[in-house]
């Protein structure tokens, strides 16, 4: 943060996002022995607490590393060298699980996307349909993609995969989904789906979360890759007695306590229904502005993050800079393909519509001081949709 800046700093990215209060207050409590009863009955009410956020009667572990972590676990958990995987391009993040695959030993089949849209149900039914041996062993699907705003429909891709009666395993990314928008493991018939703590869930970087399904545990019985650290059996074990096969991180523990039920009790409706206001007030104050969002589909624009092009000929790192020195305002690079063509706005977590109103004004005066072309008033057009 710019510390010669009054006033507070707006952490506007959607990850890490602003931890409450409260749950700050829950990690700094005295740490407790990790070997203890007292320990492991806060650690497994932690987990209980996931299961109606993951929509979920299943497994569910807590793993300390980050969503990557979870990544690389479910690939070595479940898969073998040489195993098949299909890919779906639709933004920087499901790029890197093609990269990780890859370093694992997997053979990458990628259904190329445009970075503007989610994934195409049809054209993955496509590809599962000519898989007449059955050597595609898992679809991997990011639910939302974080470097593009665009959220896919997952409920398409299982039927889709149904339809094509493959039997391949579904792996889902909902690391900037989980706790800011409907999600449901079991109803969808994933079989393993990952989450980070830094983003929905309200929560410091550093944990990650992972629900899988009976077919996921039995396919594990016979992969051929070694999990090592992330071996999923002495997790799920954890999960259910709050004794971990290592040291876990107790303060986020402490604080993972504290943050699902601040989402139980808000009720999930209610937080959902929070994101997606908060997500059209953003869209109408970029329509509002002349400007496009990264995502084209409108079905598909995403309630945890905006992506925001800029206008021909700007740099949207040199404005993300200008605006940071100006006004202590922290806002999203683009990835990848869109570095330096986007600037992402995070409206996920612990967010309300005052903090949200703060963010715009302050990327609105950003565009103004920076000499950008866009009509004024996307202030206003936002306003408009949250006081209603």
């Amino acid at each position: 943060m710019n510390d010669n800046q009054m006033g507070y700093y707006y952490l506007q990215v959607p990850g890490p996002t602003v931890v409450p209060e409260r749950v700050m207050s829950a990690m700094a409590r005295p740490l407790l022995d990790h070997r203890g009863n007292v320990f492991a009955e806060l650690a497994s009410t932690a987990v209980q607490n996931l299961k109606p956020i993951f929509k979920t009667e299943q497994s569910v572990m807590v793993i300390p590393c980050s969503g990557s972590g979870a990544w690389h676990a479910a690939i070595t958990n479940c898969l073998t060298e040489g195993d098949k995987v299909l890919i779906p391009e639709v933004g920087m993040f499901s790029t890197l699980w093609g990269n990780i695959s890859r370093k694992l030993g997997l053979e990458v089949i990628e259904i190329e996307g445009d970075w503007r849209s989610g994934i195409d149900a049809d054209k993955l039914e496509e590809v599962l349909n000519a898989d007449k041996q059955g050597e595609i062993k898992a679809v991997f699907a990011t639910h939302n993609e974080t470097s593009t705003g665009v959220t896919s429909d997952i409920a398409a891709v299982r039927g889709a995969m149904d339809k094509a009666g493959h039997d391949a395993m579904l792996f889902v990314d909902a690391v900037s989904s989980l706790g800011a928008m409907e999600y449901e493991h079991d109803k969808w018939r994933v079989d393993v789906t990952i989450c980070g703590s830094q983003k929905g869930l309200m929560l410091p970087p550093g944990l990650a979360f992972t629900a899988v399904s009976d077919k996921a545990l039995e396919v594990k019985k016979t992969a051929g890759l070694v999990p090592g650290y992330f071996d999923w059996t002495p997790l799920i074990e954890a999960s259910h007695t709050g004794f971990y096969p290592y040291t876990p991180p107790v303060t986020l523990i402490y604080g993972l306590k504290e943050a699902s039920e601040m989402l139980l009790a808000e009720g999930l409706d209610a937080v959902f229904a929070r994101h997606a206001k908060l997500a059209k007030a953003t869209r109408a104050a970029v329509s509002a502005w002349g400007l496009e969002t990264q995502c084209q589909v409108e079905s598909q624009h995403s309630n945890a993050v905006t992506a925001i092009r800029v206008p021909e000929g700007v740099d949207a790192d040199e404005l993300r800079a200008s605006i940071y020195k100006q006004f202590n305002l922290s806002l999203a690079t683009g990835l990848g393909k869109v570095k330096g063509k986007v600037f992402r706005v995070g409206h996920l977590g612990y967010q309300n519509p005052l903090t949200l109103m703060g963010a715009l004004s302050g990327v609105e005066m950003g565009m103004e001081a920076f000499g950008i072309k866009f009509n004024k008033g996307g202030v206003n057009a936002a306003m408009d949709v949250l006081a209603k």
